[in-house]
């Protein structure tokens, strides 16, 4: 058994250096601020276009849960000035749907979606050889896929006080059951976020993958982007004065290099991914 255990981990050793090394050497660190930048500039583009969609479609709740959806993850420290831009521009009145600037909306939005693709690409090690215009449009479906499915959640959740009321009514014993369900947001978001995760590894790059070959990488990318947020708070409470430095860009800044935190992290899960795969490949190949 110790040599066993050893042996598996010098193997997770092996897999973590040549995650870290194909990192740094594939230029890892410029694409997460590249990645941090796009999201950060197609997240107003993305739930204006998605708040619009859903207030056609009569979905008028659609703004609150999207944000919670969106932030409730985050650090309070850091969401909570950008959720509150993001709800004033939202309660702006706008036109119909089909006007240039909520088709150029979605564009922008879909943006953010090709960042994330590149990024896994470089983290996989393929050369994406699909036509850009197929891309593109499964980018526009990838945030159509995330207005309807935030859109549907809404819908869910009106109904959810409704049936916490008849429950503690009708079934008081299950009160810390039903206790334990009035947290459903930070559930709901997690559950939103982790299935966002497995779609975006099997997916958005190029090339095919099992749910298991990208797994540990997801895995990896949850615990550290829980590490990392509550780190980053910790620094932004005790040390960091960031209004001190950029004034009333603070808010922008303090979520642009918390996104490159979470950015370097998404491509590390990636990269962890084609770490395994690699070293399962030549294993196999090694075996007689």
């Amino acid at each position: 058994m110790p040599i066993q255990g050893a042996r598996r981990v010098k193997q997770a050793g092996r897999v973590i250096w040549d995650a870290l090394e194909h990192f740094t050497n594939d230029d890892g660190w410029a694409i997460a601020s590249h990645v941090a930048l796009s999201v950060l500039m197609a997240l107003f583009p993305f739930m204006i276009f998605s708040t619009t969609l859903a207030s056609f479609l009569g979905a008028d709740a659609y703004a609150e849960t999207a944000s919670h959806l969106i932030f409730d993850t985050w650090p309070e420290s850091i969401a909570e000035p950008i959720a509150r831009e993001v709800i004033s521009v939202l309660t702006v009145p706008r036109g119909d749907l089909l006007t240039i600037s909520v088709a150029a909306a979605a564009f922008f939005a879909a943006n953010g979606v090709e960042a994330l693709r590149l990024s896994l690409n470089r983290a996989y090690r393929v050369t994406d050889t699909r036509p850009w215009y197929f891309t593109r449009a499964q980018s526009l479906l990838f945030v159509l896929a995330a207005t309807l499915s935030i859109m549907v959640i809404s819908f869910l959740l009106l109904l959810a006080p409704v049936a916490v009321r008849l429950a503690r009514k009708y079934a008081p014993w299950l009160e810390e059951s039903i206790a334990a369900v009035d947290n459903w947001r930070v559930f709901i978001a997690l559950a939103v976020l982790i299935v966002g995760l497995i779609v975006s590894h099997l997916w958005l790059p190029a090339g095919r993958r099992r749910i298991l070959d990208v797994l540990p990488g997801i895995g990896v990318t949850l615990i550290a982007w829980i590490a990392g947020a509550l780190a980053f708070a910790s620094y932004l409470d005790g040390f960091a004065n960031y209004t001190a430095t950029y004034a009333g860009l603070a808010s922008i800044m303090i979520a642009l290099v918390f996104l490159y935190i979470i950015a370097a992290i998404f491509i590390l899960g990636g990269e962890i991914n084609a770490a395994i795969m690699k070293f399962r490949r030549e294993r196999e190949e090694a075996a007689p």
